[in-house]
């Protein structure tokens, strides 16, 4: 009976050292398999991907360094998988051949201006619409609403995904022949143009508007291939346009808008986890653009003054004489824009 007795009290012995063993090495690999998990995060769930991004705009441009940051967070918050690799200043693409590589896929991801993207979508000629944007805040809240989802649409229905609307700020005039303080100081002078509202708008104040890429305008001053040239005071600045340029009529005429656009059929592939990392880091780095506008308009605006280009604000009660010229492009918008362009002027009308 005694030999049964110990045999039984070895037994409970031997299965609870086992049992203790194997507890602890189930809880080590549990603590091992955590940390490994956690040394992980950022990374786990995504998948391997590389999105070339282009854009032409100057790199200290303050759309660009959102741009910028923007590539760095997607790569970062992805723990590398999701590599978002930039060519800027037109190293990959110039901005008149930027939306067809998008639109084929040529490239991925891209960034460009509205203007050039009415040409492919005629509402998105709404940025060009002389003087429908009386203020910035009005700017930021059309796009944030109704009038902004209306172009997503439309752009998705040509095969580009819309990503974020990036606030260039307002358009001016320059030239290097005399102030332009009324529209009729326009006429008989050559004005690179942007594009096609721009061009009308030109014409309606008695100018030859000449359309030409960004990198080429600097050059076309200082031979006097043009006497002037539309863009914002930002562009104007990085590209130097003080040293060919000897006036500037701030009229706030177009509030410009550039496109971080991908193409549509890449998009749908991408997964949802990935396309939702680059939707939110895209409503973050738009935020983030539109805050800098005003100010960056502002700042170089003087700067150029200080370099000694002379510059002329156009009064706000002068402003309707301006407007009144302008009538014609309205009429020619809602020509090519049709009903879409019409709901367009009507959303931006609201919220002026």
């Amino acid at each position: 009976m005694k030999k049964v007795i110990s045999s039984f009290l070895a037994l409970i012995l031997l299965m609870g050292i086992l049992t203790a063993c194997g507890g602890k090495a189930t809880n080590q690999a549990a603590s091992t398999k955590g940390e490994k998990a956690e040394s992980n995060s950022g990374g786990d769930g995504y998948e391997e991907a590389t999105i070339r991004l282009a854009y032409n705009l100057p790199q200290d441009h303050h759309i660009s360094v959102g741009i910028e940051e923007f590539a760095k967070k997607v790569t970062e918050k992805s723990g590398g998988k999701v590599k978002v690799q930039v060519y800027p200043a037109g190293q990959l693409l110039s901005d008149k051949e930027m939306n067809q590589s998008i639109l084929t896929g040529g490239v991925e991801m891209g960034l460009n201006s509205s203007t050039l993207w009415a040409s492919t979508v005629p509402a998105m000629g709404i940025f060009d619409v002389p003087y429908v944007f009386h203020d910035y805040d009005a700017a930021g809240k059309a796009l944030s609403g109704d009038m902004g989802n209306k172009l997503k649409s439309a752009m998705e229905q040509k095969g580009a995904k819309v990503l974020l609307f990036a606030d260039y700020g307002y358009a001016q005039f320059a030239n290097n022949v005399r102030p332009l303080k009324s529209p009729g100081d326009f006429k008989g002078l050559k004005i690179r143009s942007i594009g096609e509202i721009p061009s009308e708008l030109i014409k309606a104040y008695g100018a030859s508007p000449v359309f030409m890429g960004a990198g080429e305008v600097y050059m076309a001053l200082q031979r006097n291939t043009v006497d002037g040239a539309t863009s914002g005071t930002t562009a104007m600045l990085q590209r130097k346009y003080d040293e060919v340029v000897k006036y500037l009529t701030i009229n706030n005429y177009a509030y410009l808008e550039f496109i971080l656009a991908v193409n549509k059929a890449y998009w749908d592939k991408l997964p949802a986890k990935t396309q939702k990392l680059i939707e939110e880091t895209a409503a973050e780095t738009e935020k983030g653009i539109r805050e800098k506008a005003k100010a960056e308009d502002t700042r170089t605006a003087k700067e150029l003054e200080k370099k000694g280009v002379e510059v002329y604000v156009v009064p706000k009660e002068n402003l309707q004489v301006w407007k009144d010229s302008a009538k014609p492009v309205y009429d020619i918008f809602e020509k090519q824009a049709g009903d879409l362009g019409k709901e367009l002027l009507d959303l931006a009308e609201k919220q002026n």
